[in-house]
């Protein structure tokens, strides 16, 4: 059922529907001449099975219309003179969901075999007349029946194809947003993250050529001109392929923290809880997370150690970062567009996440991401 503003289960639709054909069969098969007896009680049984058994109708189409069938043969063989109504509504919802030679072929021999029934059960050329304007009743129903089954089910494909159409559209559009978005990284980064990177390596090769002691600083730069430069070149084949699956995750944190000791920063790492694989998507989510922690420490924080923690926990994954930096319970940080970014990731994946000045001081990153049912 499509959602509206007051959506109704399907079930409870089901239900009504058959609740209510069962009160009009036996209304109507009551109200009217019928047998009396053992005959009644049989009749009035096949009346409300005939009726009960649509609301199975959207799961077991076929089924239901072989249970209203029979039950329609059998009340009307007991004496009940009732229209197949239930039947009707099991044809509609056969032909709805595409059963439409199974359901005409049922019904053209339900209707031989209901004229016989009534042929054999009742005699006269006043009952034969009336058998045959029924039958022509009961055809004319059976005609409204495909007709409306038919008709909604044509509307239901349209409108699935219409979906697919805004689906496809939508997916063709992000490609190519895609591709724009690569090919402007493409121009406006590449050059001057080669740039940084040859500068820097030529300025370490010539220093060691002559004997120089090669500053700290120095090397840090040679070796994030070269990081840069593997994730430019891994962030562009992610965004150029249809299933992009960026390299780094958990087992990249220990040489991330080693790069960002060669900076001048202390950096630890803590594994705690008995390590085991978790979805890709956490772990490439963790890694960005201590990726932008520690790129804010050694760009902002004023820190002189900072302190990385993974902790496998039954059901999820938590990551820490702590720094002594100069952040204060007093001063509020300003969100910039990395802690934006990782509220993003952490958010898309179900988890939590928490960034906020220490009482002690420094700054502290806290994150927990669900590794059951992750994407």
């Amino acid at each position: 059922m499509r959602k509206g503003r007051f959506p109704v289960p399907a079930g409870v639709t089901d239900w009504s529907i058959a609740v209510g054909v069962v009160v009009l069969l036996l209304g109507t098969g009551l109200s009217g001449a019928h047998p009396s007896g053992g005959r009644e009680l049989l009749g009035s049984a096949l009346l409300a099975v005939g009726g009960l058994v649509l609301a199975a109708r959207r799961k077991a189409p076929l089924v239901v219309l072989a249970v209203a069938g029979l039950s329609a043969v059998g009340y009307q063989a007991a004496g009940f003179e009732v229209l197949a109504v239930s039947y009707l509504v099991a044809v509609y919802s056969a032909v709805r969901v595409g059963h439409f030679a199974v359901t005409l072929a049922a019904s053209v021999g339900l209707l031989a075999v209901l004229l016989l029934t009534a042929v054999v059960s009742h005699g006269g050329p006043a009952r034969e007349a009336v058998t045959q304007a029924r039958t022509t009743l009961e055809i004319a129903w059976l005609i409204a029946a495909f007709a409306a089954g038919e008709a909604v089910r044509q509307a239901e494909r349209r409108a699935d194809e219409a979906e697919r159409t805004r689906e496809e559209t939508a997916r063709r559009r992000a490609d190519e947003e895609r591709l724009r978005i690569a090919r402007e990284l493409h121009d406006s980064l590449t050059h001057q993250i080669s740039v940084i990177k040859v500068q820097s390596e030529v300025a370490v090769h010539v220093a060691r050529r002559r004997g120089e002691h090669v500053p700290e600083a120095l090397l840090a730069i040679q070796e994030a001109g070269r990081e840069a430069s593997r994730e430019l070149r891994a962030t562009l084949e992610a965004l150029r392929d249809d299933d992009p699956t960026p390299p780094h995750g958990l087992d990249h944190i220990p040489n991330l923290v080693k790069r960002f000791r060669t900076t001048g920063l202390e950096t630890t790492l803590t594994i705690e809880g008995h390590p085991h694989a978790v979805p890709a998507a956490v772990g490439r989510t963790a890694y960005r997370i201590v990726q932008e922690s520690l790129t804010n420490v050694s760009r902002h924080a004023a820190a002189t150690t900072a302190s990385v923690l993974i902790d496998y926990r039954p059901g999820a994954l938590a990551i820490r970062v702590d720094d002594n930096g100069k952040a204060t319970p007093d001063t509020a940080p300003t969100p910039g567009i990395g802690l934006l970014g990782m509220h993003e990731r952490v958010t898309a994946l179900g988890g939590r996440l928490r960034t906020e000045p220490r009482g002690t001081g420094g700054f502290t990153v806290q994150a927990e991401l669900p590794t059951n049912g992750a994407p």
